[in-house]
Order: C-alpha cells, then sequence, then structure tokens
C-alpha cells in the first residue's frame, strides 16, 4: 500500500508533463492540469486522474495501518482519503475551458456549469493533503522527528499559498492570469513531493524496526 502510494504523485506528473507536451495550442504556463481531459484525447488525463486517486486510497490505507492506530491516526486515514476523491472527482466531472482552451473557445471567463462547478468542487479537496501534513507534524515532533515536522509544515503552507494564488489567476486576475499555470504545477509538486517522501519514511522506518528486532 505505500509503495503503491510513493508511485501516486510521480506518475501523476509525468503523465500530466508528457501529455502537456502533446496537446496543439495548450500552454502550461497559462493552463490548468484539468483542462487536459478536454477534447478528443482528454481521456488520457482523465485515466491519470483515476489512477492518481486509486493510489491515494492505498496510501492513506499503508499510512493507517503504519501508524497502527495511534493517536491520529483515523483522521490521517480520512484527510488523504478526502484527496483521493477529489482526483476520482475531478475525473468524472470534466472542468470547463479557459483561457482560450480548448482551440475555438473564448479567452474571457464565462459564467460555470454545472459539470465545471462539481470539478471545482472536487478539486478543493486537495487540501486534505495539507491538512494531513499539519496533523502528521504533530506525529513527527512527538517522536523527536523535527525535521520532518518542520518539512510537513512548510509544504502544506508553501502549497496553500501558490494554490490560492493559482485560484486568483485561473479567476483572471491582472498580472497573475499567465502564470497560473505554472503556479499550479509548482504548488502540487511541493505537496505530491511530500506525499512521495512520507511512504517511504514509513517504509524505511519499519526496515530499520525489524532489523532492531532481529538483532
Amino acid at each position: 500500500m505505500l509503495i503503491c502510494g510513493a508511485l501516486a504523485g510521480p506518475l501523476f506528473s509525468i503523465i500530466w508533463f508528457i501529455t502537456g507536451l502533446t496537446r496543439a495550442n495548450y500552454d502550461p504556463m497559462r493552463h490548468p492540469i484539468s483542462a487536459l481531459s478536454l477534447g478528443e484525447f482528454g481521456w488520457t488525463q482523465v485515466t491519470n486522474f483515476i489512477v492518481t486517486g486509486i493510489l491515494t486510497l492505498a496510501l492513506a490505507a499503508g499510512l493507517w495501518k503504519a501508524l497502527r492506530s495511534r493517536s491520529g491516526s483515523v483522521w490521517v486515514l480520512i484527510l488523504i482519503s478526502i484527496a483521493a476523491i477529489g482526483f476520482l472527482g475531478t475525473a468524472l466531472f470534466a472542468t470547463d475551458p479557459l483561457n482560450s482552451y480548448p482551440p475555438g473557445t473564448p479567452a474571457i471567463l464565462l459564467p460555470p456549469t454545472l459539470m465545471g462547478s462539481l470539478h471545482v468542487f472536487f478539486a478543493s479537496f486537495i487540501f486534505g493533503l495539507p491538512a494531513a501534513c499539519f496533523l502528521l507534524a504533530r506525529y513527527f515532533d512527538g517522536k523527536g522527528e523535527h525535521i520532518w515536522a518542520i518539512y510537513s509544515k512548510i509544504s502544506a503552507i508553501t502549497f496553500m499559498i501558490l494554490y490560492l494564488i493559482t485560484i486568483a489567476g485561473f479567476l483572471q486576475v491582472d498580472g497573475l492570469v499567465n502564470y497560473a499555470g505554472l503556479l499550479q504545477r509548482v504548488s502540487l509538486t511541493i505537496i505530491l513531493t511530500w506525499m512521495t517522501l512520507l511512504p517511504i519514511y514509513f517504509l524505511r522506518s519499519s526496515s530499520n524496526s525489524q532489523i532492531t528486532e532481529r538483532n
């Protein structure tokens, strides 16, 4: 389960990066990752969201077992599962066109459709990850793992700041529109890197514990 969870972030990033290179008129500096789910080959990004959601659910289960009913373990399971459901929800409900993508759609921000609104709703579930960061920071502090505690807090705070600026860019705030896609990618890379390293930490901790017990 933890290994599956460690694969979620890298696979998600690799697929949106490669997919973005193949789309005509797609600008990763301006356009959201979700826009890759639109058009003839949108199924690739839809599949990416689904696979990421399933792997993130596996991570939640793996962490719950790794924490072994310690204080807060249930909430870690819930928060990361919320993020996983968010990935699955964004696959089911396509985003609205934005910033003239797909080609032929207007550059101005139009009133959201029901599908687009549901997409945004599920996309907001990503905030389950920074919430889990703060919760696990307390766990790390209690274990004396202060570097991990600080890293978790910094990841959460940096992600939230950048992601909120990203939202402003997609809402067509002057000076941010042309960089909203880039900001989204940076913010997601920060939080998904944490999500990748976290299960690796627990896998190494488990291995070290087994070695100690044998000795």
